[in-house]
């Protein structure tokens, strides 16, 4: 494949996203992975050629920030669908901003999947080094919802379909053949045989079994507490996680700063960094770009194992 095109949009402008993506572009390991296109606000970064999101100014408020940041990612998703690009990495967004300027989604990942006119996604976060030297690839079967919301969306279809695109993933751009695939337990001790809830009997039985027949390498319920050691001794090539914060806390405690998040069933890939805007320590010029320099490279390397011809228009 040629040299991939990457869109890369700003993020907030009041946080960190558009000083990190000036110093990733910056890096002689970016700049040979691909040629960039950066989506955002005219003004925010002077020396770059930006798509304009429209114009911004440090007194414009939170609303105005979150519109424009939103529609970044718009236009960037465009020309991902258009075949301008060969993928996209987004830059740290402020969910509040975004719902006050008018775009009603819980976070890039649901945004981007309606924007895409795909039925699902999965958030994948992914990290091909960690502190302690292995991979880490932790997929979230739920993401934005408050924890008493979970016990209804978590489904036996919903881990179903959620570890089928891990595995599809895997395979496709990881070129893992036989991908292995943890499933993480919900209850404590994966609720020892019903003594700590039903979840695990009820849901993860039948979507286990219904796997295992369509010939997926699945181990689980495995305990939260010895899935993720396990899986960067490197026993499992992803772990499913039944909430955020159950695989979020494992995985940025192992990677943070090497993590990337990665959106699967896009018609494209796309990337991002494995933080958030970080508005304390914007402007200071003391913001760390490695995790935004990892989803770019990510970046680069999955646009070399995806056909984009399909959805050329």
């Amino acid at each position: 494949m040629a040299t991939p095109r990457i869109a890369v949009t700003l993020g907030d402008p009041r946080g960190i996203g558009p000083e990190i993506v000036a110093r990733a572009l910056a890096d002689p390991a970016v700049a040979a992975a691909g040629e960039f296109v950066l989506f955002g606000p005219r003004g925010v970064l002077p020396d770059q050629q930006v798509v304009s999101s429209g114009d911004w100014s440090p007194t414009d408020g939170v609303a105005a920030a979150g519109r424009l940041a939103g529609e970044a990612i718009r236009l960037a998703t465009e020309a991902a669908l258009d075949g301008r690009v060969d993928a996209v990495v987004t830059g740290p967004i402020d969910k509040a901003a975004l719902h006050a300027g008018g775009w009603h989604f819980p976070g890039h990942t649901e945004m981007l999947r309606d924007l895409a006119g795909v039925p699902s996604v999965g958030m994948m976060m992914s990290a091909e080094r960690t502190a302690s030297g292995g991979s880490l690839r932790v997929l979230l079967a739920t993401t934005h919802l408050p924890l008493r919301d979970v016990p209804a969306a978590l489904t036996t279809q919903l881990l179903v379909d959620q570890t089928e695109l891990a595995a599809t993933a895997l395979r496709r751009w990881w070129a893992l053949e036989s991908p292995r695939i943890a499933i993480c337990a919900f209850n404590p001790h994966a609720s020892d045989g019903g003594l700590f809830g039903d979840e695990e009997g009820r849901i993860y039985a039948p979507a286990i079994r219904m796997l295992l027949e369509a010939g997926h390498a699945v181990v689980g319920p495995v305990p939260a507490d010895t899935v993720f050691s396990r899986a960067l001794r490197g026993e499992f090539d992803v772990v499913i996680a039944p909430y955020h914060d159950v695989g979020m806390a494992a995985f940025k405690t192992a990677s943070f700063g090497s993590g990337v998040n990665v959106t699967l069933g896009l018609p494209f890939p796309r990337t991002s960094p494995d933080h958030g805007t970080a508005m304390d320590i914007a402007g200071r010029g003391v913001a760390s770009a490695s995790s935004m320099i990892e989803a770019i490279l990510l970046a680069s390397r999955l646009a070399g194992h995806f056909d984009t011809s399909a959805i050329r228009r």
